[in-house]
């Protein structure tokens, strides 16, 4: 161990700790700006056709990159440990951007968006995972907020980037990725000098006493449907962050098009407009979720966000596309997604599923969700190609009022309780169905 830590940031605990974890989060969301506001570039240099930027969006880290990365991931990580993958993921991550930002044919470039997927999808659920494990109860959805906060700060500064190196072109976009691998890097060095979540090294120790004793553990995805608790909370998480995520996700790599095509804005006005939609993002978060999400309702500022987005999408859809009617647009959207579905996820993904496959219920929801993307950033501009953007518009707002529903419905009653005790009131003193003793 001592000699795994030469090379590592001493005492990374508490709030560094939770900084260094959450730059997963300004990795996962920078990777999909900086890919989305490339596309056309790469396009043009490589002489790319429709299919190839089909595969470029599809293995990307918006879509099926990372859907995969986190279904291998999250089990990786329950088994092995979190440091383990936090140990080697940026390491694939940066593989992944130096093969973008240097890539002088398609097949490069290809690759390097997979492997750039793979690592994104790999490292969210267990950044999730670690934060509210290794976070007070008092104090967890300020914690688990941080990620939220990366996630946002990470579009507005690649925004805000791509604004800047407009005028060096394709150049500029590999600047941009090159300022990615050097944050994976500095993150990277960091993280080594984390401890591995001590929730996680109870649980192992556990199941070695179990597993002396001749007890076999029941099966991890077939106990995540059998069981009511698990369905339950599968039906909230998958129904506030898929449904969320399907205007969102969209949005996020189709807005600055939507801008273009039907609001007649520049590329540069598109860009500047995103960059201030996530900059409110990044005021809510901080002074909303993370302030004010471990002392009032947490019930009601989803609500409260949720209803804000709908808002905001019914002003941008039935409105001309006017200044007035996107700035409006900016402001409650923007804000709305800092106490939205994606904090809220976070921290209750992390709440409501026991520590032996906490991390594994994550990434197969994680891909549920990112392969749900995919399919309809593949249908979406046909939608707005075929029957106009306010169709499109009406299923986004259908989208977010389902979510909106369920989240109102069943959000969880979790706040200021441990973990520990989070799993004994939902699954009782076992924590899981019995462990089945071995007969001879």
């Amino acid at each position: 161990m001592a000699k795994n830590k030469k090379f590592a940031a001493k005492n990374v605990t508490g709030w560094k700790a939770t900084i260094a974890v959450a730059m997963a989060n300004y990795i996962e969301a920078g990777s999909i700006i900086a890919a989305a506001s490339s596309l056309t570039l790469w396009q043009s240099y490589l002489n790319i056709d429709s299919m190839g930027v089909g595969l470029l969006s599809a293995l990307s880290a918006n879509a099926f990159g990372a859907a995969i990365g986190a279904l291998i991931g999250g089990p990786l990580t329950d088994k092995f440990g979190r440091k383990f993958i936090f140990s080697y993921d940026l390491l694939v991550y940066m593989i992944g951007v130096a093969l973008i930002a240097g890539s002088v044919n398609f097949p490069m470039l290809l690759i390097g968006t997979i492997i750039t997927g793979l690592a994104v999808g790999a490292g969210v659920p267990v950044s999730w995972t670690y934060i509210a494990e290794e976070s007070p109860e008092d104090k967890r959805a300020a914690h688990v907020g941080t990620a939220q906060l990366a996630w946002s700060i990470g579009p507005t500064l690649t925004f805000a980037l791509a604004v800047l190196v407009a005028p060096l072109g394709l150049l500029g976009s590999r600047l941009i990725f090159l300022h990615l691998l050097v944050i994976a890097f500095i993150t990277w060095y960091i993280r080594r000098g984390l401890d591995e979540s001590k929730i996680w090294e109870e649980q192992q120790e556990k199941e070695k006493k179990e597993a002396a004793s001749g007890k076999i553990k029941p099966n991890i995805l077939k106990e995540l449907f059998t069981l009511a608790a698990n369905r339950q909370a599968l039906f909230l998480l998958i129904g506030i962050y898929l449904f969320w995520n399907l205007t969102a996700g969209a949005m996020g790599y189709f807005m600055p098009y939507i801008y273009e095509n039907v609001g007649g804005l520049s590329t540069a006005q598109a860009n500047i407009l995103q960059a201030f939609l996530w900059l409110f993002t990044v005021i809510t978060t901080y002074f909303v979720f993370m302030k004010l999400g471990d002392k009032i309702s947490r019930k009601m500022l989803f609500g409260i966000g949720a209803a804000m987005g709908v808002v905001g999408w019914i002003i941008l859809t039935f409105m001309p596309m006017t200044w007035p009617t996107l700035i409006s647009f900016v402001i409650l959207w923007g804000a709305a997604a800092g106490i939205g579905a994606q904090a809220f996820y976070a921290l209750w993904t992390s709440e409501l599923f026991p520590t032996r496959y906490r991390a594994s219920a994550q990434g197969l929801m994680y891909f549920i969700v990112r392969t749900g993307i995919a399919i309809w950033s593949f249908i979406l501009p046909i939608l707005m190609d075929t029957l106009g953007f306010t169709v499109a518009g009406i299923v986004m707002i259908a989208f977010l009022v389902i979510h909106m529903i369920i989240g109102i419905a069943l959000a969880p009653n979790t706040q200021g309780k441990s973990l520990k005790q989070i799993e004994v009131e939902r699954y009782g003193d076992g924590v899981t169905k019995p462990s089945y003793r071995k007969t001879v």
